[in-house]
């Protein structure tokens, strides 16, 4: 292997197999070089909201994608005695707007979809790219395994770590939220569950999140504040977890009671500090690698979708491709800062742990109209493709 073709892209996670397939669907050589040896189908939920589905629409993918997961009719946030703070009527908004606006699906579902979509020919697996040279004509991108790809572009969607980022963008190094995160997904057994509704429950420095899935699976996740990389933390059990989460409202307990240590998935909340250039040559950022935000807004995934129907449509409409990703970074920077400050900041605020503060932000959203809600809904839904 090195070989020149036209169009590279490295990382095969949800933003770089959207944008294979809406390239591979508008005419445009691409292939994915992705680090694993074998797609295995893991990981744990993802809430998306109307924006992702509206991009999944944009390449064609809509009706795949929605059969693969549960459209959900409410979203509520609710103290750790589960008195709600605030609710939305996801149904009632996704009527008005005309989208789907509450969505969830397990990640290997959806990576399943993606895949599915993609001729096998265009995914090459055993690829971890660990340095790279750009020159006037192409790009040489150099992998773990000795081998090689030269290129005509690169699209950089290898994540919050990202070799490139970190060689172009010099101090771009990820950032710690001040809280970790644990996640799993089960089957939904006999525990009285509203299996219409995504939920968060707020504790003192503390979260627990639900969200039902396709098949009767339950998505969950639990946040916690400390300091980065607590060993002891890691190594949490799910017994571990119910003590912490041992004062969260019914059916929180139950849940963690019927997760298996297996199934747990650990992680600190990391994100990056908002860039200011995607586009470099014949190179160019997108999903985590260009814009990695916390999930309190459920966003991750849904910039990294937008970012494959923005790219694609730009790469088709410019015939030099340096000019389409400098139009891509036009219409993707202001909107993904936004996005990732926004939801920095209601992640300090979801973490409060002083009682006096939580208690003026419980009765502050509670006062908060839902027409607000709405108003953040059409942001989210407003996209330029």
């Amino acid at each position: 292997m090195n070989h020149r073709q036209s169009v590279a892209i490295i990382g095969a996670g949800i933003g770089g197999l959207t944008l294979a397939v809406a390239l591979h669907r508008k005419g445009i050589n691409a292939i994915v070089y992705e680090n694993a040896s074998e797609m295995k189908f893991l990981g744990a939920g993802l809430a998306l909201a109307g924006n992702a589905i509206q991009s999944f629409r944009a390449i064609g993918l809509q009706d795949e994608v929605l059969a693969a997961g549960k459209i959900l009719k409410k979203l509520s946030i609710k103290d750790h005695q589960g008195r709600v703070i605030t609710t939305a009527d996801s149904e009632y908004i996704s009527a008005k707007l005309n989208i789907v606006n509450n969505f969830a699906v397990h990640r290997a579902d959806l990576h399943e979809v993606l895949l599915q979509q993609l001729p096998q020919e265009k995914l090459v697996l055993g690829k971890r790219a660990i340095d790279f040279q750009q020159h006037n004509d192409s790009v040489l991108v150099n992998f773990a395994d000795g081998t090689s790809v030269e290129a005509d572009y690169i699209i950089a969607s290898d994540g919050i770590h990202s070799v490139f980022r970190k060689k172009l963008v010099q101090n771009s190094e990820p950032r710690y939220a001040g809280y970790t995160a644990w996640r799993a997904v089960i089957d939904q057994s006999e525990t009285a569950l509203n299996l219409d509704e995504t939920s968060e429950s707020w504790g003192k420095g503390k979260r627990f999140g639900i969200v039902p899935l396709s098949n009767n699976r339950i998505y969950w996740f639990a946040t916690m504040n400390t300091g980065a990389k607590n060993d002891r933390l890691k190594k949490y059990t799910t017994q571990d977890l119910a003590k912490e989460f041992e004062d969260f409202h019914l059916p929180i307990p139950q849940i963690i009671a019927e997760t298996k240590n297996e199934q747990l998935i650990w992680s600190d909340i990391i994100d990056l500090e908002p860039l200011k250039k995607f586009a470099f040559g014949r190179i160019v950022l997108m999903g985590d690698a260009a814009h990695a935000t916390t999930p309190n807004m459920g966003q991750g995934a849904c910039m990294a979708i937008e970012d494959a129907a923005v790219l694609a449509i730009c790469m088709k409409e410019e015939k030099q491709i340096e000019k389409a990703f400098i139009n891509f970074e036009k219409r993707r920077i202001s909107r993904t800062t936004k996005i990732v400050n926004d939801s920095w900041r209601l992640g300090k605020v979801a973490q409060l742990e002083n009682s006096i503060l939580i208690s003026l932000r419980n009765t502050a959203m509670r006062l908060v109209p839902p027409s607000i809600a709405e108003k953040q809904v059409k942001f989210l839904n407003d996209i330029s493709f």
